[in-house]
C-alpha cells in the first residue's frame, strides 16, 4: 500500500465547522476499510487536536499519513505555544475560558484523550510560536 497524505485545514474560533475534519477523515479511513476500531481511535484524536486548535489556536491544519501499518496524524499551530506541558496533560485542566466552556468545550480532556486514543504522542510546543502533536496509530 502507497502512503495515503490527507490535509485538513482547522478554523481558529469557529465552532460551528469544528469537527468537520475529523468526520471527514472517519468516512475517508472506513472508506479504505480499515478496522473500526482504529478508524474510532483515530477520529477521537483527531476530534480532540482538532477542537484544541479552534479554542485555542487561530488555527492550523491537521495531516493524516495512512500506511499499511499505522496512521500518522499531526496536528499543527501557530497558537500561543502550551506554558507547562505537564499541567496541560492532567485531566480537568483547562485554560479555556468561560464562553467556551459554555459552548460545551474546553472541559481538560483534550490532550489526555489524544494520548490515551493513540500508541505513540509527541509534543513539540513554543510559547509564542505554537503546537505540533505527532499521534501514531498501529493498524492490526
Amino acid at each position: 500500500m502507497e502512503t495515503i497524505k490527507l490535509s485538513y485545514p482547522v478554523e481558529g474560533g469557529d465552532f460551528i465547522g469544528a469537527g468537520e475534519a475529523s468526520s471527514q477523515m472517519k468516512m475517508t479511513l472506513k472508506k479504505l476499510g480499515l478496522p473500526s476500531d482504529v478508524v474510532r481511535r483515530a477520529a477521537i484524536c483527531m476530534y480532540e487536536g482538532e477542537i484544541n486548535m479552534v479554542i485555542h489556536a487561530d488555527g492550523g491544519f491537521a495531516q493524516v499519513d495512512v500506511d499499511l501499518d499505522q496512521i500518522t496524524l499531526r496536528m499543527v499551530d501557530h497558537g500561543p505555544g502550551i506554558p507547562n506541558l505537564g499541567q496541560a496533560m492532567e485531566e480537568g485542566f483547562s485554560t479555556a475560558g468561560p464562553e467556551v466552556r459554555s459552548l460545551g468545550f474546553g472541559a481538560g480532556m483534550g490532550l489526555p484523550n489524544m494520548k490515551r486514543y493513540s500508541d505513540e504522542m509527541d509534543i513539540e510546543t513554543e510559547v509564542g510560536k505554537g503546537t505540533t502533536v505527532t499521534m501514531r496509530i498501529r493498524i492490526g
